[in-house]
């Protein structure tokens, strides 16, 4: 094979047509003999002998010159070699490059080649996955050294009879949304230990849009029932349904009052529908028998404005849960340890932003004809704060603000998944909210709000 990469079939055509052809012109008389074998000699000579070349390539490796542009011919790629000596002038008659006789069996190594080949592109097109592998999924990870004792997944379903399908709760809520400069994402999810158990979840969740444009309203509100009581579980649904009717009922002049900013109207405005809700707990509490300890709930709400231009974020609400806020990758407890005074605290906050509570439970206005209703037995929260872009707040009940707050390995794993790459999907959502960590094992209801 020569350096151009023929084939043998090539050299034996041309060789032939070279020594054969009637065609090629004659070289004129010569004194030379003119046998056979004279020709071969002579042809031979021409191109520096068989022999001599075989021996020379044979002394080179094979060389790949990448090509940087497609446009040079490819004897301007070749690599540099050494110089042959000059081969005589070949005769006038058409010559060809000959190497050995298509007689002869081929002798030696392989001859080596040289040719130009165009360098890969820089970024190779990704090699799809192939048919039928396995999705990659969300899976439910632990905190600490060893997962807790129950299992990560339902195991035992809640017990029902005919007269109680309607009071049926699922498993698990999730839900989300996109308004504005914010993405929400929400979940509430059944314990570890009402799953063993067979208990039904006893938080509830409340997501919902009030009117249309940039005047809507979006309502996130987390109720926890407490713990030991069959009826907790309908008075955290009634506190997030009775909240959701008074805010549905107000939500034009709340909408109006977030994106003006009067957080005093709104202050005042909240605390009397959040006294409304209670006074409705009591009252269905009144008509079972109860006490009114056995039918209420820890109530925690959220009003974001679907106006792009407002980014002022209301939270109000009454009993335990938690109120953080990740910034810069730090996370921030908005929601301290109410001060043993019943004095107004007014305070700023980590980031500059006003926090004010209304520690004082003041008379409102009644909501219907009548004496109003008594105070709720706690105090009513309040806190109106500006977002920015970049921030992610998180409300949650109070089985997810214990870990927060008594495991730093759990808020340190959260801000690691939720600091980089914006807010995650509903899956990927619920999955990080479901870490576990020993010790917690109560319902779990969260909402969280990335600014962008």
């Amino acid at each position: 094979m020569s350096q151009q990469g023929e084939k043998p079939a090539a050299h034996e055509d041309d060789w032939w047509r070279a020594l054969y052809d009637e065609t090629a012109p004659d070289t004129g008389p010569s004194g030379a003999a003119d046998s056979l074998d004279d020709r071969f000699d002579s042809a031979s000579d021409a191109v520096g002998g068989p022999e001599t070349d075989r021996a020379e390539q044979v002394d080179h490796p094979v060389t790949v010159v990448p090509l940087p542009d497609p446009r040079l011919p490819e004897a301007d790629l070749a690599p540099e070699t050494p110089t042959p000596p000059p081969a005589p002038e070949p005769p006038p008659a058409r010559t060809v490059a000959v190497g050995r006789a298509p007689w002869e069996a081929p002798t030696g190594p392989p001859e080596p080649r040289t040719f130009a080949v165009r360098a890969p592109a820089a970024d190779p097109p990704a090699v799809p996955e192939p048919p039928g592998a396995p999705p990659v999924r969300p899976a439910v990870g632990h905190i600490g050294d060893r997962p807790p004792t129950y299992d990560a997944e339902p195991a035992a379903l809640p017990a029902s009879g005919p007269d109680d399908l309607d009071g049926l709760v699922s498993d698990t809520v999730l839900d989300g949304a996109r308004y504005g400069t914010y993405t929400l994402r929400a979940a509430s999810v059944r314990g570890d230990s009402a799953r063993f158990r067979g208990e039904p979840r006893r938080d509830a969740l409340l997501t919902a849009r009030f009117g249309a444009g940039d005047s809507a309203l979006v309502l996130v509100a987390v109720a926890g029932g407490a713990r030991g009581t069959e009826q907790s579980r309908l008075a955290a649904a009634d506190a997030c349904r009775w909240i959701g009717g008074s805010v549905a009922r107000s939500h034009a002049r709340l909408s109006d009052d977030i994106r003006a900013g009067r957080r005093g109207d709104l202050k005042s405005g909240l605390q009397r529908l959040t006294d409304r809700t209670y006074g409705k707990l009591r009252g269905r509490a009144a008509e079972l028998g109860l006490e009114p300890s056995a039918y209420s709930a820890d109530l925690r709400c959220l009003l974001l404005s679907a106006d792009p231009e407002c980014r002022t974020r209301v939270f109000f609400g009454i009993g335990r849960g938690g109120l953080f806020r990740l910034r810069d990758g730090v996370w921030q407890d908005l929601d301290p340890a109410l001060p043993a005074t019943g004095r107004e605290a007014s305070e700023e906050s980590p980031g500059g932003d006003r926090l004010t509570m209304d520690l004082q439970i003041t008379t409102s206005r009644p909501p219907y004809a009548g004496s109003p209703p008594p105070p709720p037995a706690e105090p009513f929260r309040f806190r109106a704060t500006v977002a920015r872009p970049g921030d992610t707040l998180l409300l949650c009940g109070n089985g997810l603000a214990e870990p927060m707050r008594g495991e730093p390995a759990l808020a340190e794993e959260l801000a690691r998944r939720w600091a980089a790459d914006g807010p995650p999907g509903l899956p990927a959502y619920l999955a990080d909210t479901q870490l576990r960590v020993k010790g917690y094992a109560d319902d779990r209801t969260s909402a969280a709000v990335w600014e962008a």
